[in-house]
C-alpha cells in the first residue's frame, strides 16, 4: 500500500480524476479558497472551512545542505547533530536534504525556522530512534520523539497577557474587543478561549434503568466534565485534569493569527468558529515563544518515538507530507498550539501500544490547534485512528482512508473511528471524504461538539480485525451535541444480516441491566459505555441532524428535512 492510495477517495466522493495527491492545481480546479457553500450545515455546526497552508504546501527547489547516511554508518552511528547542525545552518525557504539510506537519530531534531527537511521518499530514506518505541511495550529508554516543528519542546500560553473581552464575540466575527490590547500586534499567534468549568454547574444524568437517577454531572450550556455527584470510578482527576490540554477549565478555544490591532479591537485573520461570551471570561492569550511558521517534513520514514514520532509545537502554516510514521509510543503525529497545519499523503501505521491510555495514538489535535488538514493520509492499527483535545476549530479531515483502530487484547471491542474528540471542549471540525469502520464522539475525559460528517462511507467493520462488541456505523456519547451527519454511505452491501437500524437506548433492545441492545447498529445515539443502564442522552437526540444519508440495511436515503441537493464539499 502506498501512501497515495488514498487519493481513490477523491474519485469516488468528489467524481475528481485523482491521479495522484492533492496538488496545488488540483486544488485551483475544485475551488480551493473560493466561496463554498455551507448553508446546508445547520447554524450550531457551520464555520468557514479553510484550513491548511494557504496555498497548499509549497515546493522548495534550494538545497543549503546535503546529509548522506553513508557518512554516518548508514544507522550504525547517531547522525542526530550532523542534521540538527545543517537545519541550523539552512536560511528560511531552503531544504535540508537527506539522502536514501537509515540515520540513527536518537536525539529530537528542531525544526525552528521556515526550512523543509526533506528524504529521497519514504521508505528510501528512514529516521529511525533505536532507543525509543518497540513493539507492544509501554516502556522506552529515552522519551524523545524524532522531529518536532516549533520553538522548543514545550510552548506555553503566557498567561500574564491574558486580555478579557469586554463584549460577547459573535461566530463568525473576526474580531474582538477587549479590556487591554497593549503587547498584542500583527502577525502573533493567540489563544481564545472562555472558562466553562468555574461557569457550569451540576446536572441530572439521563434515567438509570428506565427510572429518574440522582446522579448529576458537572457541565455548561456547552462542555461536559467527567466528575460525576456523587464521584464516579471513571471520573478524571480534578483539578489536574482540567489543563491537560488546555488551560484550566477552559477547552472552548482556538488558535488564532492578528491581522491588526486598532485601540482595544483585535482583527484576526480567519473568523471565529463559535461565539465567546465576556460572561464566561472569554480572554485573548499570548504564547511564551513565537510561533515557527512555514516549516515542513517531507519524504521520509521515521520510526521508534519514544515520546510520539513528529510534534507539531506552535508552529503555524507548517506541514508534514509524503511521510511513513511507524512504531512510536504517544502519538504519531502530535498537533499543539498550532494554526493551520497541514498533515498530507502519508502513511501513519502500527503503533508500538495500541492500548488505552495516549500510548497507541496515530494522530492528535490538542491544546486549540485551529485550521488542521488531515488530508489523503492512511491511518492504520492503532488504539485510535485519530483524537482531539480541546482542540480543532475550523479543521478538516478529508479524503483518509482511516482502519483497523483496535485494543491489544480486547480486540472485539469495536474503537471509536474517525472522531474530534477524547477531552472536553473540541469543536467545528469537518469530516470529509473519508472512509473508516465508523464515526462516534467519545466522552472518556469530557464531550466534543458541533462537528460535521458528510461524505464520508461509515463502514461499520474493519478491514483485519473482527468486532463483535459494541458494533455501530455512527456513534455518539453522552454529551456530543450538535452534530451532523449529511450525505454519508453506511454499511456495505451484503454484510447487514443481523444489524438493525438505530438503537434508541430506551430498553427496548436491552435486557435487566442495561437499556442498549447488543446487536449491531447503524445509529447508537446518546450512550455511555460506562454505563449501559444509562438511557440515551435526551440531547444528542434533539440536536443530531441526519440528512440525505444512504444506509445498506434499509438500501434508501433517509432525510429530517426537506430533500436537498448536496454540494460537492464543504471546503474545497
Amino acid at each position: 500500500m502506498t501512501v497515495r492510495t488514498a487519493t481513490i477517495l477523491l474519485t469516488c466522493v468528489l467524481g475528481v480524476s485523482a491521479v495522484g495527491p492533492l496538488t496545488a492545481q488540483t486544488r485551483s480546479l475544485l475551488g480551493v479558497g473560493g466561496a463554498v457553500d455551507t448553508s446546508i450545515v445547520p447554524a450550531e455546526g457551520r464555520t468557514t472551512w479553510t484550513p491548511g497552508v494557504p496555498g497548499g504546501v509549497p515546493y522548495r527547489t534550494t538545497v543549503c545542505r546535503t546529509v548522506n547516511a553513508s557518512s554516518y554508518g548508514n544507522g550504525l552511528q547517531d547522525a542526530s547533530a550532523a542534521i540538527q547542525s545543517a537545519v541550523d545552518g539552512c536560511p528560511a525557504g531552503q531544504v535540508v536534504m537527506l539522502s536514501s539510506g537509515t540515520f540513527t537519530v536518537n536525539n529530537l531534531i528542531l525544526i525552528n525556522k521556515g526550512i523543509t527537511l526533506r528524504g529521497a521518499g519514504a521508505g528510501a530514506t528512514v529516521l529511525q530512534k533505536t532507543n525509543g518505541a518497540v513493539p507492544f511495550n509501554y516502556v522506552v529508554k529515552d522519551a524523545q520523539p524524532i522531529v518536532i516543528i516549533g520553538p522548543n519542546r514545550w510552548p506555553k500560553t503566557l498567561d500574564s497577557t491574558s486580555a478579557s473581552l469586554v463584549a460577547d464575540a459573535a461566530a463568525g466575527a473576526t474580531s474582538v474587543r477587549v479590556s487591554n490590547a497593549g503587547g498584542f500586534s500583527a502577525g502573533q499567534i493567540v489563544l481564545v478561549d472562555e472558562d466553562n468549568y468555574t461557569t457550569g454547574g451540576w446536572i441530572a444524568v439521563p434515567d438509570r434503568k428506565g427510572a429518574p437517577s440522582n446522579v448529576q454531572i458537572w457541565a455548561s450550556d456547552r462542555a461536559v466534565f467527567q466528575k460525576h455527584n456523587p464521584p464516579d470510578p471513571v471520573d478524571d482527576p480534578f483539578p489536574d485534569s482540567l489543563s491537560w490540554f488546555s488551560r484550566p477549565g477552559r477547552p472552548i478555544n482556538e488558535v488564532k493569527e492578528i491581522a491588526s490591532v486598532s485601540g482595544t479591537t483585535i482583527t484576526f485573520t480567519t473568523p471565529l468558529t463559535i461565539s465567546y461570551r465576556a460572561g464566561k471570561a472569554a480572554q485573548v492569550t499570548r504564547y511564551d515563544s513565537v510561533h515557527v511558521k512555514n516549516a515542513g517534513l517531507e519524504d521520509v520514514t521515521v520510526r521508534g518515538g519514544g515520546d510520539g514520532n513528529v510534534r507539531f509545537e506552535a508552529a503555524a502554516y507548517s506541514w508534514i507530507k509524503n511521510v511513513e510514521d511507524t512504531m512510536w509510543l504517544g502519538e504519531g503525529v502530535a498537533i499543539n498550539h498550532s494554526f493551520r497545519v497541514e498533515l498530507r499523503d502519508s502513511y501513519i501505521h502500527d503503533a508500538a501500544w495500541p492500548v488505552p491510555g495516549g500510548g497507541g495514538y496515530a494522530i492528535s489535535l490538542s491544546a486549540a490547534s485551529s485550521g488542521v488538514l488531515i488530508e489523503n493520509n492512511i491511518v492504520t492499527k492503532a488504539n485510535k485512528v485519530m483524537v482531539a483535545r480541546a482542540s480543532g476549530a475550523g479543521s478538516v479531515v478529508g479524503y483518509n482512508y482511516m482502519d483497523d483502530g483496535f485494543i491489544w487484547n480486547t480486540e472485539a471491542w469495536l474503537e471509536v473511528g474517525i472522531n474530534g474528540s477524547h477531552y472536553v471542549g473540541s469543536h467545528h471540525i469537518l469530516f470529509e471524504g473519508n472512509e473508516s469502520f465508523n464515526y462516534d464522539s467519545d466522552n472518556t475525559h469530557g464531550n466534543a461538539i458541533a462537528m460535521t460528517v458528510f461524505r464520508n462511507h461509515l463502514v461499520g467493520r474493519r478491514r483485519d480485525i473482527v468486532g463483535t462488541s459494541n458494533v455501530r456505523t455512527a456513534g455518539l456519547m453522552f454529551g456530543s451535541w450538535w452534530q451532523s451527519f449529511i450525505g454519508n454511505v453506511i454499511g456495505e452491501a451484503g454484510r447487514m444480516d443481523g444489524w438493525v437500524y438505530e438503537d434508541p437506548g430506551d430498553g427496548s433492545q436491552g435486557n435487566a441491566t442495561s437499556e442498549w441492545g447488543s446487536a449491531p447498529a447503524i445509529w447508537r445515539l446518546g450512550y455511555d459505555p460506562t454505563h449501559w443502564e444509562q438511557s440515551a442522552d435526551p440531547k444528542v437526540k434533539t440536536t443530531t441532524l441526519r440528512d440525505g444519508n444512504f444506509d445498506y440495511l434499509t438500501n434508501s436515503v433517509k432525510w429530517e428535512r426537506d430533500q436537498q441537493t448536496l454540494p460537492a464539499s464543504l471546503y474545497l
